[in-house]
């Protein structure tokens, strides 16, 4: 296996993990079972935090994808209050910083 194969089979693996945890927060959520207060901060030790260069303050990364304003707030993935932190669906289990940012970062649909 190349080089350029094994980059291609570490994403299709990573994209196949946040999918899943994506579609387990989704169902957490709506059964009630998550809620922000019993949740973990995410940390930028974790993995996943890592993999999507999650920073708990959305002003102090300097990832070229980062577009002033963007922050988990405002993201289609974060279902939790404006302030304050909640459930994010890319970290099940883990609450994120309403202030925190990504690189999966998707605005919220109006």
């Amino acid at each position: 296996m190349t080089h350029r194969e094994k980059n291609l089979e570490s994403r299709r693996q990573f994209l196949k993990m946040a999918v899943a945890m994506s579609a387990t927060a989704a169902l957490a959520s709506i059964a009630g079972l998550v809620r922000a207060a019993d949740m973990l901060h995410l940390t930028d030790s974790d993995p996943t935090a890592k993999a999507l260069g999650y920073v708990e303050d959305a002003s102090t990364t300097r990832n070229p994808l980062y577009k002033a304003g963007s922050t988990c707030a405002n993201c289609q993935f974060y279902t939790g209050a404006a302030d304050g932190y909640g459930p994010c669906q890319l970290f099940p289990g883990k609450a994120v910083n309403a202030k925190g940012w990504c690189s999966s970062y998707t605005q919220k649909k109006s």
